[in-house]
């Protein structure tokens, strides 16, 4: 799709007198438009096979062919269609308007011809169609990249349900990084590109009420269909859509950076990280299982978190750890909600509260706990056990919390523990160092 300007667009004149193409295109090339002319429809119509213009001034008493059987022609095919026409006529009577309206034109200009009139009416049509090729352009563009996105993020959901299920965490990091930097570019295009639809949107309105402004008295056709369509509403609501869209791309890159910030595939390395952005954007992953189901109401999230330093860690390994606990604590709450009623649940709602407290100068903890069911000591005894699990085939592998004790204590020196009674509720506590060099030297 050509995009073009007032300044670089080319403008066909059609008329059978030789003054009028004279006057015409002087006026027109004055102002620095391009100017081919033909001296009849059938001239005209081959002309363009070359040379596609921009507006085209067509007269309408032409020998042979009139100005609305080219105008016919123009419109039935699929590369001049759009082009805007403007009838050139002596006649002002309203049934000439009408029928040029009805074939396709644009608008009239009446003969013996005004240069001011003239030049304002092309300059403003090359810019209305200018405007609305921009915008069938970047709109084209938007809708693309929606229906990537729609489908990448659909499919990120699917796998990130399956692997949660399945606990296959060690290879999470390195999906969900590697789809949120697919969706980052197109949407921080979609984003981008926003800002400039509002602008040409917002143009072609303006256009549009100026026109009506210095046009008051729209044709019958146009003011039928003006009656059908509702502009008003239509101006209120697009500039509405926009805004929707924008809210929208805005919260998906939200996801994203949360989804960049959880995988952090980037860092092999041992970082000082925030690791209450790690904790945040798990819980933004696992948001869908924590919102309210037909059978129950949703699981409230409490968080307590208190100033802490920036913790020496590998950044993704301890996020997984936080997918894990958080997920087990979700599928016991939702476990537990299955075997009691609305109204118990309603007074006892589902609840996970995390908190993250230090222990010491050198030392920070991280509380996890959930008012689910409880476990009996007996299972607690296991539960870091390789391949040990309590939930039923093909929901688990029970390898979940052994690979997260494993994280905990063999790569960052530190300890993770379960206190549970049952009927009660359980709560897990990971406690790391802070500064790894000061924990391996002690």
């Amino acid at each position: 799709m050509t995009l073009v300007t007032e300044q670089t667009a080319t403008v066909l004149i059609v008329d059978d007198n030789s003054a009028n193409l004279g006057v015409l295109s002087d006026a027109l090339d004055q102002v620095g438009l391009e100017v081919c002319v033909a001296k009849s429809g059938k001239i005209a119509l081959e002309r363009i096979k070359y040379v596609i213009p921009d507006l085209i001034l067509l007269d309408i008493m032409m020998p042979d062919m009139d100005g609305f059987e080219t105008c016919n022609h123009l419109k039935a095919n699929p590369v001049t269609k759009d082009i805007p026409v403007i009838f050139m006529t002596a006649f002002s009577d309203t049934a000439n308007k009408v029928k040029g309206f009805e074939v396709g034109a644009v608008d009239y200009i009446t003969k013996p011809f005004n240069q001011q009139e003239v030049l304002s009416r092309v300059k403003l049509h090359l810019k209305l169609h200018d405007l609305s090729v921009k915008l069938e352009h970047k709109n084209a563009l938007l809708e693309q990249k929606v229906g990537e996105i729609s489908q990448a993020y659909q499919d990120l959901q699917e796998m990130q349900l399956k692997l949660i299920q399945s606990e296959k965490l060690s290879s999470l990091g390195q999906m969900v990084a590697g789809i949120a930097h697919e969706i980052n570019n197109p949407v921080n295009f979609i984003y981008g590109n926003l800002l400039h639809a509002n602008e040409y949107t917002q143009e072609v309105l303006n256009l549009l009420h100026l026109y009506q402004e210095e046009y008051p008295h729209p044709t019958p056709r146009i003011q039928t269909e003006l009656d059908e369509v509702d502009i008003t509403f239509i101006r209120e609501d697009l500039l509405k859509l926009l805004k929707s869209m924008n809210i929208g791309a805005r919260r998906i890159r939200d996801i994203v950076q949360s989804m960049r910030i959880f995988s952090r595939v980037d860092e092999a390395n041992m970082n000082a990280v925030n690791i209450h952005e790690g904790i945040d954007s798990t819980l933004i992953i696992l948001n869908h299982r924590l919102k309210s189901k037909p059978e129950y109401p949703g699981i409230e999230v409490i968080r307590d978190y208190s100033q802490l330093p920036l913790i020496d860690c590998y950044a993704g390994q301890l996020n997984q750890v936080f997918m894990n606990i958080i997920a087990n604590a979700i599928d016991a709450l939702d476990e537990y909600n299955q075997q009691r009623s609305w109204e118990a649940i309603k007074q006892q709602p589902s609840r996970i509260e995390i908190r993250t407290t230090m222990i010491d100068k050198n030392q920070v903890a991280i509380h996890i706990a959930d008012n689910g069911p409880g476990i009996n000591q007996e299972v607690q005894e296991k539960l870091f056990e390789p391949f040990f699990t309590t939930k039923s085939s093909g929901k688990g592998t029970g390898l979940g919390l052994s690979i997260s004790h494993q994280i905990i204590v063999e790569k960052h020196g530190g300890c993770l523990s379960c206190k549970s009674t049952p009927g009660q509720g359980t709560e897990f506590i990971i406690q790391i160092p802070i500064n790894q060099k000061v924990s391996r030297v002690a």
